[in-house]
């Protein structure tokens, strides 16, 4: 491992620690809330009997969603602490899922496998090159299999709440592919004040060049595309909180993508 998978280790053993929200296995799913979690636009058709890799994901979340609705889930993710969280969520609903530790940027691990989807959540963007992970996933994805990243919005990111100048949110750091963003946690990570808050996050921004531009060079055709709001902005918030920052930019952005070299 680098210096950035270890920063990036740490800081997911100290999330995890303090219980943020992301590291909380889903333990209450049946059939139609695993589907309206993962897939409320209706992007990826059946998953009963698919091959799914949910990458940089663990954390007992979308692995047992698609396991509830009858997915054959493999999970690969650089946090111990994270996978054994997927494996108690297997426990809790008689699935099994296969776990494996290691880091998004080399998927030796997996080579020949093949799989229907690969469901890649936030995570990239803790990476200086995106396209070293497109390279990887190009290579344990079947051909016309479907690929789902969600990455930062290039334009927006390292800006939060606490930017809020009285007129609106001020952008500040400079619009440079790979550079280095240090964000703190916002409150709605932990819910709550945490006792021992994990060290920030060190992100890269990625331009859409770096992502689209970056799939596209690796057999990638992009089928769809949305700004992905996981909470609801509300424009009559108090200025400076998360609901209201979210009515004026999004934050993040999600693309479904089919593996198709020859297009």
């Amino acid at each position: 491992m680098d210096d950035v998978a270890d920063y990036n280790r740490a800081r997911w053993r100290a999330l995890a620690e303090g219980g943020a929200l992301f590291t909380r296995p889903m333990l209450d799913l049946d059939e139609e809330r695993a589907r309206a979690w993962l897939d409320p636009d209706g992007w990826l058709g059946r998953l009963e009997g698919r091959r799914v890799l949910c990458l940089a994901g663990g954390g007992g979340r979308e692995s047992a969603c698609f396991s509830v609705l009858g997915a054959h889930v493999t999970v690969f993710d650089l946090s111990p602490e994270q996978l054994e969280r997927d494996r108690l969520a297997a426990a809790h609903y008689g699935t099994r899922v296969e776990t494996l530790c290691g880091d998004m940027r080399d998927l030796s691990a997996l080579r020949g496998l093949e799989f229907d989807l690969v469901w890649h959540p936030y995570s990239i963007n803790f990476v200086p090159d995106p396209r070293a992970v497109f390279r990887e996933v190009a290579r344990v994805i079947r051909r016309g299999g479907l690929y789902r990243l969600m990455c930062a919005n290039p334009f927006v990111l390292g800006a939060s709440p606490r930017d809020w100048d009285g007129r609106g949110y001020t952008l500040k750091l400079t619009y440079a592919e790979g550079e280095l963003v240090t964000n703190k946690d916002e409150d709605w990570v932990y819910e709550r004040e945490p006792i021992d808050p994990a060290p920030p996050s060190r992100e890269y921004r990625h331009g859409l060049g770096a992502v689209v531009g970056g799939m596209a060079d690796h057999g990638f055709r992009l089928l769809r595309a949305t700004e992905d709001v996981s909470t609801y902005p509300d424009p009559s918030a108090e200025p400076g909180t998360w609901p209201h920052f979210i009515s004026v930019v999004r934050p993040w952005l999600a693309f479904l993508s089919a593996y198709d070299p020859a297009a």
